[in-house]
Protein backbone atom coordinates (compact mmCIF):
# COMPACT_ATOMS: atom_id res chain seq x y z
CA UNK A 1 0.00 0.00 0.00
CA UNK A 2 2.80 2.54 1.07
CA UNK A 3 4.64 1.55 -2.43
CA UNK A 4 1.77 2.68 -4.13
CA UNK A 5 1.05 5.91 -2.54
CA UNK A 6 4.76 6.49 -2.83
CA UNK A 7 4.65 5.68 -6.94
CA UNK A 8 1.75 7.30 -7.67
CA UNK A 9 2.69 10.93 -5.92
CA UNK A 10 6.61 10.50 -6.97
CA UNK A 11 8.89 12.32 -4.94
CA UNK A 12 5.88 15.24 -4.68
CA UNK A 13 4.64 13.16 -1.61
CA UNK A 14 7.20 14.57 0.68
CA UNK A 15 6.67 17.83 -0.27
CA UNK A 16 2.69 17.71 0.38
CA UNK A 17 3.75 16.24 3.83
CA UNK A 18 6.29 19.25 4.17
CA UNK A 19 3.73 22.06 3.43
CA UNK A 20 0.70 20.25 5.26
CA UNK A 21 2.92 20.24 8.40
CA UNK A 22 4.08 23.75 7.77
CA UNK A 23 0.02 24.67 7.44
CA UNK A 24 0.05 22.60 10.47
CA UNK A 25 2.06 25.12 12.54
CA UNK A 26 0.48 27.94 11.05
CA UNK A 27 -2.95 26.61 12.25
CA UNK A 28 -1.60 25.52 15.71
CA UNK A 29 1.64 27.34 16.66
CA UNK A 30 4.31 25.61 18.93
CA UNK A 31 7.49 25.60 16.57
CA UNK A 32 7.37 21.83 16.56
CA UNK A 33 5.86 20.96 13.18
CA UNK A 34 8.01 23.87 11.00
CA UNK A 35 10.83 21.78 11.80
CA UNK A 36 9.33 18.50 10.75
CA UNK A 37 8.02 20.03 7.98
CA UNK A 38 11.42 21.55 7.05
CA UNK A 39 12.61 18.23 6.97
CA UNK A 40 9.76 17.05 4.82
CA UNK A 41 10.84 19.19 2.41
CA UNK A 42 14.38 18.21 2.33
CA UNK A 43 13.44 14.74 1.62
CA UNK A 44 11.12 16.02 -0.74
CA UNK A 45 13.87 17.78 -2.41
CA UNK A 46 16.44 15.19 -2.53
CA UNK A 47 13.68 13.14 -3.89
CA UNK A 48 13.49 15.39 -6.80
CA UNK A 49 17.49 14.72 -7.44
CA UNK A 50 17.35 11.53 -7.70
CA UNK A 51 14.38 9.93 -7.73
CA UNK A 52 15.36 7.42 -10.24
CA UNK A 53 17.97 5.76 -7.85
CA UNK A 54 18.28 2.15 -7.23
CA UNK A 55 18.60 2.77 -3.30
CA UNK A 56 16.25 5.12 -3.54
CA UNK A 57 13.06 3.58 -1.68
CA UNK A 58 10.78 4.46 0.24
CA UNK A 59 11.98 2.55 3.30
CA UNK A 60 15.69 5.03 2.48
CA UNK A 61 13.24 7.97 2.01
CA UNK A 62 11.18 7.45 5.71
CA UNK A 63 14.62 6.62 7.31
CA UNK A 64 16.29 9.65 5.86
CA UNK A 65 13.06 12.02 7.08
CA UNK A 66 13.44 10.41 10.79
CA UNK A 67 17.05 11.54 10.87
CA UNK A 68 16.62 15.00 9.18
CA UNK A 69 13.43 15.33 11.56
CA UNK A 70 15.45 14.93 14.88
CA UNK A 71 18.82 16.50 13.47
CA UNK A 72 16.30 19.45 12.54
CA UNK A 73 14.23 19.15 16.19
CA UNK A 74 17.37 19.64 17.41
CA UNK A 75 19.03 22.23 15.88
CA UNK A 76 15.57 24.43 15.94
CA UNK A 77 15.47 23.88 19.53
CA UNK A 78 19.65 25.30 19.90
CA UNK A 79 18.46 28.39 17.43
CA UNK A 80 15.27 29.18 19.40
CA UNK A 81 16.98 28.60 22.93
CA UNK A 82 19.48 31.52 21.97
CA UNK A 83 16.13 33.98 22.03
CA UNK A 84 14.99 33.79 25.55
CA UNK A 85 17.86 35.85 27.18
CA UNK A 86 17.82 37.67 30.53
CA UNK A 87 14.44 40.15 30.63
CA UNK A 88 15.24 43.73 30.75
CA UNK A 89 12.89 43.77 33.86
CA UNK A 90 13.21 40.58 35.82
CA UNK A 91 11.03 42.16 38.54
CA UNK A 92 8.12 43.52 36.25
CA UNK A 93 4.86 41.19 38.07
CA UNK A 94 7.09 40.77 41.10
CA UNK A 95 6.10 43.90 43.10
CA UNK A 96 6.59 42.89 46.28
CA UNK A 97 10.45 42.03 45.07
CA UNK A 98 10.45 45.47 43.61
CA UNK A 99 10.12 47.34 47.13
CA UNK A 100 12.83 45.53 48.89
CA UNK A 101 15.12 48.32 49.67
CA UNK A 102 12.24 50.77 49.75
CA UNK A 103 12.24 53.36 53.11
CA UNK A 104 8.40 53.43 54.24
CA UNK A 105 6.66 54.87 57.41
CA UNK A 106 4.46 52.52 59.35
CA UNK A 107 0.85 53.42 58.53
CA UNK A 108 -0.20 50.76 61.39
CA UNK A 109 2.42 49.55 64.18
CA UNK A 110 3.45 46.29 64.45
CA UNK A 111 2.05 44.19 66.86
CA UNK A 112 2.75 40.76 67.70
CA UNK A 113 5.15 40.81 64.37
CA UNK A 114 2.39 41.95 61.91
CA UNK A 115 1.42 45.82 60.54
CA UNK A 116 1.13 47.53 57.47
CA UNK A 117 3.38 50.41 55.44
CA UNK A 118 1.69 52.56 52.71
CA UNK A 119 4.29 52.80 49.85
CA UNK A 120 3.22 54.69 46.95
CA UNK A 121 -0.85 54.13 46.69
CA UNK A 122 -1.15 50.73 48.01
CA UNK A 123 -1.02 49.37 51.83
CA UNK A 124 1.60 46.51 52.45
CA UNK A 125 0.95 43.80 54.82
CA UNK A 126 4.47 43.84 56.83
CA UNK A 127 6.31 41.58 59.23
CA UNK A 128 9.31 42.44 61.76
CA UNK A 129 10.10 43.16 65.26
CA UNK A 130 7.26 45.19 67.06
CA UNK A 131 7.19 49.10 66.45
CA UNK A 132 4.85 52.06 66.88
CA UNK A 133 3.05 53.87 63.77
CA UNK A 134 5.14 56.55 62.22
CA UNK A 135 8.62 54.78 62.62
CA UNK A 136 10.65 54.56 59.64
CA UNK A 137 11.31 51.16 58.59
CA UNK A 138 13.26 49.48 55.31
CA UNK A 139 11.85 46.71 53.23
CA UNK A 140 14.67 43.94 53.19
CA UNK A 141 12.44 41.45 51.53
CA UNK A 142 9.62 40.29 49.88
CA UNK A 143 7.30 36.50 50.25
CA UNK A 144 7.75 34.71 47.14
CA UNK A 145 3.38 35.40 46.59
CA UNK A 146 3.88 39.36 47.16
CA UNK A 147 1.38 39.36 49.52
CA UNK A 148 3.64 40.36 52.81
CA UNK A 149 6.72 42.26 53.06
CA UNK A 150 9.83 41.92 55.97
CA UNK A 151 10.90 45.00 57.35
CA UNK A 152 13.28 46.67 60.29
CA UNK A 153 13.84 49.52 61.75
CA UNK A 154 16.33 52.44 59.99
Amino acid sequence: MIDRIVSELGPWNWMVLGFALLVMEIVAPGVFMLWIGIAALIVGAVSLAIWDAAFWSWQVQVLVFLVLSLVSAFVGKKLMAGRHGDADQPLLNRRGAQMVGKLATLAEPIKNGRGRIKLGDTLWRVSGPDLPAGTQVRVISAADTDLELTVEAV
